[in-house]
């Protein structure tokens, strides 16, 4: 075999390190996918609005405390979204479609209030898949929100949620009105230091029902709306 002159193995190394700079800048330049989202950046607590507060009022008891809530948020022109449990609208159908008819949002809390963080995939899919399934069906329009029961979550329950075309949410003001059954702490969490995004979880409590007026009021005098999820969301 004749041996490579200088000269050709010169050319031979410049055009290989000619190769190697143009795939380097070739990488270096590309546009870069960035890093996949993380679990906590797949989960909206929060909205966008710079004026609009979220009502957020989950649902697995209280029918009669409901329709009072639904009396006097009509009196206030205001409107919020019930995340309901599945096992309750199945019991309250004619309830469910009046919180639609009286321009309220409808998402999804799960069928059992169970603890989705401790569901598999096909355990949330079946769990979630089952209360959209039927909200869907008595609303006749799909629902696109779900609100894990406890605020509890993992990977496996957002994955299905999205698989579902749900959007996660949770919330940025909490009145623990569940625990604490008092008018004025409850007015106190739903409106202390409330801003334009913010997200106010609610249950149908006597106590909130009582403490409701005050808290519209005084998002009206703060110049806030109340809007929601998805319109907050943008």
């Amino acid at each position: 075999m004749k041996k490579l002159s200088s000269r050709a193995i010169a050319i031979l190394t410049n055009c290989a390190l000619s190769l190697i700079l143009v795939v380097v800048a070739a990488v270096c330049f590309l546009p870069s996918a960035g890093p996949a989202a993380g679990l906590e950046d797949r989960v909206c607590r929060r909205g966008n609005s710079s004026d609009g507060v979220s009502l957020m009022i989950n649902v697995y008891w209280g029918t009669e405390e409901v329709e009072r809530m639904l009396g006097i948020l009509e009196e206030y022109g205001a409107v919020a979204t019930f995340f309901l449990g599945g096992c309750w609208a199945d019991d309250n159908v004619a309830c469910v479609r009046k919180i639609a008819e009286k321009g309220h949002e409808i998402g999804s809390h799960g069928y059992f209030h169970r603890a989705h963080d401790a569901l598999d995939l096909d355990g949330n899919l079946k769990e979630i898949g089952a209360s959209v399934e039927f909200l869907n069906l008595v609303l006749g329009k799909p629902v696109t929100l779900f609100a894990p029961p406890s605020g509890a979550y993992n990977d496996a329950a957002v994955e299905a949620a999205e698989r579902l075309s749900l959007r996660t949410i949770l919330w940025s003001k909490d009145t623990v009105d569940w625990r604490d059954k008092d008018a004025d702490l409850c007015f106190r969490r739903a409106t202390e230091d409330v801003g334009g995004g913010d997200f106010v979880l609610m249950h149908p409590m006597a106590h909130t029902v009582e403490a409701l007026p005050r808290i519209l009021k005084s998002y009206r005098e703060r110049g806030l709306r109340t809007v929601t999820v998805s319109e907050n969301l943008g």
